[in-house]
Order: structure tokens, then C-alpha cells, then sequence
């Protein structure tokens, strides 16, 4: 497998960025091995889902944010759980943390939102994490992609727990509407979600059309991850993503 691109800036202001879009079950596992599999990713933004909601939870995501050379930038509790992180690399215009409308009976679900620039590269940016029923799902689906053209960026990227796979109606149109990373340019492994039989792919990282995908999967056998830290770290696989934004 060859390795991803680093991230870097172009001498026509477009920039080469690494995403990563990881599902952390709330910091309930062994958070030094989830800092070793972030750093090892070497990203310029991080989407997480499931960040801690409740006691202390900004001290406890920015502790693994800064043991894994990143800061956190929004999100988690106050958007429900969704979360960004981001490397010193980035500047940041804003964020915006979005409560999703509540159906009764479910868990509140919520986007981590933000507008950043790498270089002369300007890309909005939404963490999500979709509802385990179906119906909630392709609603929620739907106002993600609002919220994506509400960003007014030329560029974006949007990832996270789909808690679907890619046959789904939400999935599929999100990459209809978006590039499925994964899809359009496959590296590493595919399946995100291998606790329990059948394997599947549930997380993804998608993006607005304009932006050159360079590969995209979980990063299994890249250096300094290991299947160890992976399986203590949270019950899913991390997907990285190298992208070229176009200067805007």
C-alpha cells in the first residue's frame, strides 16, 4: 500500500490535507492508544464522533487533542457529541455548533461545524454522527447537506458515523450529492465497523466535488499504528483521507 500524501501547501495556494473522521465512544477506552493511532495519522482536521457529553468532557477531549499534537476547535457536547479537531496548520474563520430537532425516544444528534483555511485553500468543514433509526437518518442526511451549502464555501468536507452502509438511501445520497472518498479514490482497508460479524463500512469522509480525493480507508499497516492500539483505542476503525483543496 502506498502511503498517503503529506499534507502540504502548493505554490498556487491549494493545499494537500489530511482528514480523519473517528467514532471514540466517549473516551471510554484506552485514550493513550487512541492519541498514538490520531498522531500516527498525521491529520490537519479530525471529525470525531461520540466525544464525552458530560463531566469535564472539554478537558478530557482537548487532553487527547493536545497528546496528539492537534486542538480542539468545536463541538462535543454543546453539538451533541460530534467534535473537530485541527492541527496549528489550520486558521480558522469560524465555528458553529448545531443541534439537530429531537425526535422522541432517540439520542439528540448535532453537527460540529467550522470554516478553515490551509493556505489559499478555504474549506468548510461538518463532524456528524446519524441517527440509528432509518427515517431520522435520511432527515438528518438531508439537513447535513443544508448545513454543508450554508457554510458558503466553494470547497467542503463532511465525515463521520453513518451508522449505515454505502447500500443505504442516506448514504447513497450523500454520495450522490458528494464524492465518497472512499469510492472514488480506495486505499488502505475498507471496512470501519469489525466488532461483530458481518464487517461493514458505517464511517466515511465525503467531499464537495471541486476537491481532488488522493485516497481514502482505514489506515491498517500505516507506520506507527498498530491492530493493538486500534482495538483498544474505541470499538471503531479511523478513516484518513488525503485531499487537494483548489485556492479559493
Amino acid at each position: 500500500m502506498a502511503p498517503l500524501p503529506n499534507s502540504r501547501t502548493e505554490s498556487d495556494g491549494s493545499a494537500v490535507v489530511r482528514v480523519l473522521s473517528y467514532n471514540v465512544r466517549s473516551l471510554r477506552d484506552d485514550t493513550d492508544a487512541l492519541a498514538r493511532v490520531v498522531r500516527a495519522c498525521a491529520p490537519d482536521l479530525v471529525l470525531v464522533q461520540e466525544a464525552p457529553r458530560f463531566f469535564r468532557w472539554r478537558k478530557k477531549l482537548a487532553r487527547v487533542a493536545r497528546a496528539a499534537d492537534l486542538v480542539l476547535l468545536s463541538g462535543g457536547a454543546t453539538a451533541a457529541g460530534p467534535a473537530l479537531l485541527c492541527g496549528l496548520r489550520a486558521t480558522v474563520e469560524r465555528t458553529e455548533d448545531v443541534l439537530l430537532p429531537l425526535t422522541p425516544g432517540w439520542h439528540r444528534r448535532g453537527l460540529a461545524t467550522a470554516v478553515v483555511r490551509f493556505g489559499g485553500a478555504r474549506l468548510g468543514v461538518i463532524s456528524c454522527h446519524l441517527s440509528l433509526d432509518r427515517a431520522e437518518r435520511e432527515e438528518q442526511g438531508g439537513m447535513l447537506l443544508d448545513r454543508l451549502a450554508a457554510l458558503g464555501t466553494d470547497h467542503a468536507v463532511a465525515g463521520g458515523d453513518l451508522n449505515e452502509r454505502p447500500t443505504g438511501p442516506t448514504f447513497r445520497r450523500l454520495a450522490t450529492e458528494l464524492q465518497d472518498c472512499r469510492a472514488v479514490a480506495p486505499w488502505g482497508a475498507e471496512h470501519t465497523w469489525v466488532r461483530d460479524a458481518p464487517h461493514r463500512r458505517i464511517d466515511a469522509v465525503f467531499a464537495t466535488k471541486g476537491v481532488e480525493v488522493l485516497g481514502c480507508g482505514v489506515p491498517l499497516g500505516e507506520p506507527g499504528i498498530s491492530e493493538d492500539d486500534l482495538r483498544a483505542a474505541t470499538d471503531h476503525l479511523p478513516v484518513l483521507a488525503a485531499l487537494r483543496i483548489p485556492a479559493s
